[in-house]
């Protein structure tokens, strides 16, 4: 008859709610896992399931008591570890809400906002556009995927114990907000100086003609050229969105590495 003793049922236990914390603390700040609208219960059932597939691929994991100072350290650092994991993705995704909202000023649609039914606040209409098309690109492109295969081998980069991310890796995760402000400047740049240009042009146009009523023309004018100038430039939104991802999955490994 099989037997187990108290220290074998904690770390029976321990090896599967250690990574469940990890695994679903990324998903509840991750873009597309963490959305709203995508129910708790789904969440924490996925979570649940990618643990026990991963349990047998950890190394082994340490025997603590589960009511002491070295558990509740261990259960802070996965935490940490995970929401720092989804946190750098959700800049990816905000950077493009950033650039919307640029854009959107620039158009004269700034005042149109609508629920973003993922993070539960009002941003501007093309903002929201930026987001679905977003999340349609994270889908193709396997970016879930390669997020829970990321999270499965951050146990090989930082296996579960009281030391986590290091000082400087949470100082890497902090430095990403310039980068989240970089990246949509970046993408609203190209139609920003566009629609920057049609201002200048009409203020020319109102001092040449003061009899002009710049309302009933302008108003109409740079909504019509923005959403020319968005279409132009949605192949470069594209890439760029891409090219951030990829640094961002590149970035969250080497900061999991830095000590």
């Amino acid at each position: 008859m099989l037997t187990l003793g108290t220290e074998q049922i904690v770390q029976l236990l321990g090896g599967l709610f250690w990574p469940f914390v990890r695994i679903s603390s990324m998903m509840m700040a991750a873009p597309v896992f963490g959305a709203r609208m995508l129910p708790v219960r789904i969440r924490i059932v996925l979570a649940m399931s990618i643990s026990f597939f991963t349990v047998p691929l950890l190394p082994p994991v340490p025997v603590v008591d589960p009511i002491s100072l070295a558990a509740a350290g261990i259960l802070f650092q996965q935490i940490i570890i995970g929401v720092a994991t989804g946190l750098i993705i959700q800049m990816v995704f905000q950077s493009l809400v950033i650039a919307g909202e640029a854009i959107a000023n620039g158009m004269g649609l700034g005042f149109a906002r609508m629920m973003d039914p993922a993070n539960g606040v009002q941003v501007p209409v093309i903002s929201q556009f930026f987001v679905i098309i977003a999340t349609l690109l994270f889908v193709i492109l396997n970016g879930h995927l390669l997020l829970i295969q990321l999270m499965v081998r951050s146990f090989e980069i930082l296996p579960i114990s009281e030391t986590g991310l290091s000082l400087p890796a949470i100082r890497a995760v902090v430095s990403w907000a310039s980068q989240m402000f970089v990246g949509g400047l970046m993408v609203a740049l190209p139609a920003v100086t566009a629609l920057l240009v049609v201002n200048i042009a009409m203020g020319v146009i109102t001092r040449a003609a003061p009899q002009l009523n710049i309302f009933a023309v302008g108003f109409p004018l740079m909504i019509l050229l923005g959403f020319i100038f968005l279409t132009a430039t949605l192949p470069s939104v594209f890439s760029q969105f891409t090219q951030m991802l990829m640094n961002a999955f590149e970035s969250i490994t080497q900061i999991m590495a830095l000590r």
